[in-house]
């Protein structure tokens, strides 16, 4: 019988667990670059994972293969294949047939008198952005630790590993990106910003790329943004609200005045629901737009878009007080942080301006009394505030590979909905479209606060946050999770995804 302390099973972030192994296999794997620092491990006998950077045994994890060839090892190089076909060559130069057939008639005599070829790093980048593309990553991380750099990304909002590569390859590595953003490259202490515009992809799609460079205690670390310029995407029918949200959320921003404020955490995509209001807008009520922002994410035709400058040349209030003298019709404020921003949005929507902007609270009812914290006066809040909305991403099931099952008697009642027990839903499945991960994009999840006179009344009473959620529920408002149990009877997202995104 084999030792079950010897045998191990980890992840790669497929969605699925492979094991059991012997931790010597793991090694094999972790030293051809196939097993990450940031991947799951755990041992057979044992309901705890850990990450495999801190298993004694696997510390080959942190250590870089010199572009490692694949393993002589039939199983190990079929693994190995799987595990990190889609990362091997990066940075390579693509070769002939020639070329190949001369490398294996002298393979024998390059291994044993070549020295290793320097890497290309401006194809390691470029191939870096390309894989991350393809990919549909939103982000793409370059993390240095103590012996490697760990590249990863973020696909539908879960931080993936991608590659390990050598650490001796880090300034040059850094330095390109830094010069493509326009970054000083010789400032190695101080955090930097920049952007810049890539065509990638076999269509050569524009995308435009926001960099921001820290120094760590291993080194520089950059992270790259990736913003696709795919106007359709940026319209309200396709941001997920149901057909009485998309309803009442297009009737307040074609509004001549008042304050439509969005909240939620960060990256739950506020910033494209504000530009998908501002090109609705702009189709169906033209006008002078202008926005101030902290940065630009996306460039939308004929709105006039300002950038915060952190050298305090341009400030939000200054930047604010300027755009009232501009004759706007519409100002969209990327997020109002502190008493300032709130007194001028509140001013801006009192003298005929229409206001969309962002705050971080928790729920729709959370905006009244976050707006009350920051000093704003409740008869001001009454005269301005039109519409709240809170919004999350959730990710959306793959249509190719989803696999049907019923609801159960406990998940109906998890869900607020005992009466939908035994109806059909889907859990996530795998396949070539999804990269196996069961799910291919994401989509909001939406709650809508309108301001009615009834509603103004309590605020004026000086309300809690609870008292206005529990009137939005007397009003039978739909709420965040009912939007969410909604999707998941309609088979868009799973379980799982709910249960891990909302709070139920």
């Amino acid at each position: 019988m084999n030792d079950q302390s010897d045998q191990w099973y980890f992840e790669i972030g497929d969605g699925n667990t492979y094991g059991p192994y012997p931790l010597e296999k793991l090694q094999k794997w972790a030293a051809a670059g196939n097993l990450m620092p940031t991947h799951r491990v755990r041992q057979a006998d044992s309901q705890e994972w850990i990450i495999a950077a801190y298993v004694p045994g696997l510390e080959l994890t942190t250590t870089a293969p010199e572009f490692a060839t694949p393993s002589s090892d039939d199983e190990d190089a079929t693994l190995g294949k799987s595990l990190g076909a889609m990362v091997r060559g990066l940075g390579r130069k693509n070769k002939t047939d020639s070329e190949e057939k001369s490398d294996d008639s002298n393979d024998q005599a390059s291994n044993a008198t070549a020295p290793l070829e320097p890497p290309d790093i401006v194809g390691l980048c470029d191939e870096l952005l390309e894989t991350a593309f393809k990919l549909g990553a939103s982000d793409l991380h370059i993390d240095p630790e103590e012996n490697v750099i760990l590249i990863q990304i973020r696909v539908d909002g879960e931080l993936e590993p991608l590659k390990k590569l050598p650490k001796s390859i880090l300034a040059p590595l850094i330095g390109r990106f830094k010069i493509l953003s326009n970054m000083d490259i010789a400032e190695r202490r101080l955090p930097q910003d920049g952007r810049f515009v890539r065509e990638l992809g076999p269509d050569q799609r524009k995308i435009h790329l926001r960099s921001a460079c820290l120094p760590t205690t291993h080194g520089e670390r950059i992270t790259l943004r990736l913003l696709a310029l795919e106007t359709e995407q940026f319209t309200l029918n396709r941001l997920g609200m149901s057909e009485s949200a998309l309803k009442t959320f297009a009737h307040f921003t074609g509004q001549k005045q008042g304050l439509v404020l969005l909240t939620g955490p960060t990256g739950s995509g506020k910033s494209t629901t504000l530009y998908a209001a501002l090109r609705h807008r702009l189709a169906n009520h033209p006008g002078r737009i202008i926005t101030v922002e902290d940065p630009v994410e996306f460039d939308v035709v004929g709105v006039a878009q300002s950038e915060i400058d952190h050298g305090d040349k341009l400030r939000f209030d200054s930047a604010l007080r300027n755009i009232l003298r501009s004759d706007p019709d519409v100002i969209m404020i990327g997020e109002i942080r502190d008493h300032d921003s709130a007194d001028i949005a509140v001013k801006a929507a009192l003298t005929g301006h229409l206001v969309l902007s962002s705050l971080h609270t928790n729920s729709a009812a959370g905006v009244i009394t976050r707006m009350l914290d920051m000093g704003i006066q409740p008869y001001q809040v009454v005269a301005t505030l039109r519409l709240c909305i809170a919004q999350r991403l959730i990710r959306r099931l793959c249509p190719d590979c989803r696999k049907p099952r019923n609801l159960t008697p406990n998940e109906a009642k998890v869900i607020g909905r005992p009466q939908a027990e035994g109806a059909k839903i889907y859990d996530p499945g795998g396949c070539e479209k999804c990269n196996n991960r069961g799910y291919r994009g994401r989509i909001g999840l939406f709650e809508l606060l309108p301001i009615t006179q009834e509603l103004a009344r309590r605020i004026i009473d000086d309300c809690t946050e609870v008292e206005i959620s529990d009137y939005a529920r007397e009003q039978k408002i739909p709420s965040i999770r009912d939007d969410a149990a909604q999707k998941l009877l309609a088979g868009v997202t799973s379980y799982q995804e709910l249960v891990g995104v909302s709070a139920w």
